[in-house]
């Protein structure tokens, strides 16, 4: 059974940089991809960014391309999500995903991912 645990949320301010840290453990294959999303109060669970592990290849959601990077460690078998230039809408729960199974170009998809952490918060103050 594959588990996740994140860490690295806090508050900050607008314009503040954050790195959140995933680390995977148990399961016997590395995963296909793993994932960050997020969930603002009172909203849906949303795409924020995913890597290719072997490949290394990253995906992003269009509202943070240019401010967050994902990025992997295999050897610590950890993911990073380095948040740069933070805006109040980043404010959320950031939850860690992985799929160990092929899913194609399917990254972006929630119901993709059966392994989730329980999320760390992050918020931003104007």
């Amino acid at each position: 059974q594959v588990q996740l645990v994140e860490s690295g949320g806090g508050s900050v301010q607008a314009g503040d940089s954050l790195r959140l840290s995933c680390q995977a453990s148990g399961g016997t294959v590395s995963a296909y991809a793993m994932a960050w999303f997020r969930q603002a109060s009172g909203k849906e669970r949303d795409f924020v960014a995913a890597i290719n592990w072997m490949r290394g290849s990253t995906y992003y959601a269009d509202s943070v391309t240019g401010r967050f990077t994902i990025s992997r460690d295999n050897a610590k078998n950890t993911v990073y999500l380095q948040m740069n230039s933070l805006k109040p809408e980043d404010a959320a729960i950031y939850y860690c995903a992985s799929v160990l199974n092929y899913i194609g170009s399917q990254y972006r998809k929630i119901d993709q991912y059966p392994y989730w952490g329980q999320g760390t918060q992050v918020t931003v103050s104007s």
